[in-house]
């Protein structure tokens, strides 16, 4: 964990930021996979890592504002748990080690909530996401589960989202970790493409790199040769020559932040004609949108720029037509590029999704658009000194997507069906990198994993 002031400095400032009341911040627990002893592999909850920092099951953390404490609750273990897990160190040394000086059993945080609201005192949470925390809370708070969500604030989200939107030196360290371990990931992925092996295997590759390095994947792998569904995780298909292989896998580091990188590869590692004319026009998306990111600029004009790029490279090849801007202004591009152009990253993969996308991504000022594509982009705002983002622009050739908006003549002034027809078994291409944005400008993260083609064909030739 990091030093104790970081995380009494982070709950000091959280006060600052909810008028009154008492924030009440569950920690994970155990989540069992097909019976009770057989668990899943733990995770604590992210906003009770952000404050308190322990991370085992089975506590939760209350910040008084206008008492200013801080409350852990949570139990000692017993000779049971010692025979199992070994020596533990005690709650209160566990607590001090984070700057908390009162902890109590687990059993004492009913009471604790129940007097506190029996005395008029707001309780303030964040929306649960497990359904064993919503029944903790309908326990600890009274009322029907139905009822919880009234206990959800929007003044604690708020200001939980302004201070993890902002990374410091040591998240950045914690990412840049993940980053560099995400190098060994894909680099490995890249020399193991080669046809005739079954995508399974490279996944099994690439997750042992993590978990070797400390930390789980920080989200299921996504490997296929079938790239034009974004989120694949089918890993069951035998590498074929002249087809593309799409990796998005990033690691967790041990204290539980997030890299999420996304290469692809030709297999048998030569990019053919067709391939590389794909290739390039996101690679051009990926790297100058990267280079157009400092602090002031809204990310949705980044994702513009992007849909840009990519509608003014498939009218050279043919595939779009007429007037590019008219084109993006419509949502045309959206027939190849149907998702944002990124997201927040940190303690989450897609970072602060459980308070809220829109808390995230958006503010007072810049709206979801319901644009088909553009509705999909999780973060639009203003960019930020220590915001960590991703860039992923891609290409894919969605058949039943393509057959669709061809029944219905859409874009029939953008778009070339007769051409596009003869892509719909390329699959898809997705470049993603992970991005710091500096004082002055942006830094990408972590050691340069390969991309350009020359790359790419060199570290698959080793």
């Amino acid at each position: 964990m990091f030093k104790q002031e970081v995380y009494s400095n982070r709950r000091n400032r959280l006060r600052n930021e909810v008028s009154s009341g008492i924030i009440l911040l569950p920690g994970n627990m155990e989540a069992s996979m097909n019976y009770l002893a057989n668990t899943y592999h733990f995770r604590q909850d992210s906003n009770f890592l952000y404050y308190f920092g322990l991370d085992h099951p089975d506590l939760a953390g209350v910040l008084d504002i206008d008492e200013n404490k801080d409350y852990i609750f949570g139990n000692d273990v017993d000779m049971d748990d010692i025979i199992w897990m070994g020596p533990q160190p005690s709650m209160k040394d566990q607590a001090l080690k984070v700057g908390v000086e009162n902890t109590s059993p687990l059993s004492a945080l009913g009471p604790f909530i129940k007097n506190a609201l029996a005395g008029g005192r707001q309780v303030h949470i964040v929306p649960p996401y497990r359904g064993k925390t919503m029944i903790w809370l309908e326990d600890l708070l009274g009322v029907h589960h139905s009822e919880v969500k009234n206990f959800v604030s929007e003044e604690l989200i708020r200001g939980i989202v302004k201070m993890r939107s902002v990374k410091d030196e040591y998240e950045i360290r914690e990412i840049e970790g993940a980053v560099d371990v995400a190098y060994e990931m894909h680099t490995t992925a890249m020399k193991l493409a080669n046809p005739g092996l079954r995508e399974q295997e490279i996944v099994g590759a690439v997750e042992g790199i993590s978990i070797s390095y400390g930390g789980p994947v920080s989200f299921p792998v996504i490997l296929s040769m079938d790239g034009q569904t974004l989120h694949n995780h089918y890993h069951g298909n035998i590498l074929t020559e002249g087809r593309m292989m799409v990796t998005d896998a990033g690691s967790e580091s041990s204290l539980r932040y997030a890299s999420d990188i996304t290469r692809t590869v030709p297999v048998g590692g030569k990019f053919n004609e067709r391939q590389k004319e794909i290739y390039e026009i996101v690679l051009k998306a990926n790297t100058d949108t990267i280079a157009a990111m400092k602090p002031g600029v809204l990310y949705r004009d980044i994702h513009l720029m992007a849909a840009r790029i990519i509608a003014g490279g498939l009218k050279e090849l043919g595939l779009m037509m007429g007037d590019v801007d008219e084109a993006v202004a419509q949502g045309a591009h959206a027939l190849f590029f149907p998702h944002g152009l990124g997201h927040m990253m940190g303690l989450d993969v897609h970072d602060m999704e459980g308070l809220g996308e829109n808390y995230v991504g958006y503010d007072q000022n810049i709206k979801r658009s319901d644009q088909f594509g553009l509705a999909f982009l999780r973060l639009a705002r203003k960019l930020e000194p220590g915001f960590v983002l991703t860039d992923e622009p891609g290409i894919y050739f969605i058949p039943a997507l393509i057959d669709l908006w061809k029944k219905e003549n859409k874009f029939t002034d953008f778009i070339n069906y007769a051409v596009v027809d003869a892509y719909k078994d390329f699959g898809g291409i997705r470049i993603e990198d992970d991005i710091l944005i500096t004082d002055d400008g942006y830094r990408v993260l972590g050691k340069p994993i390969p991309k350009t083609i020359e790359d790419v064909e060199r570290i698959m030739s080793e």
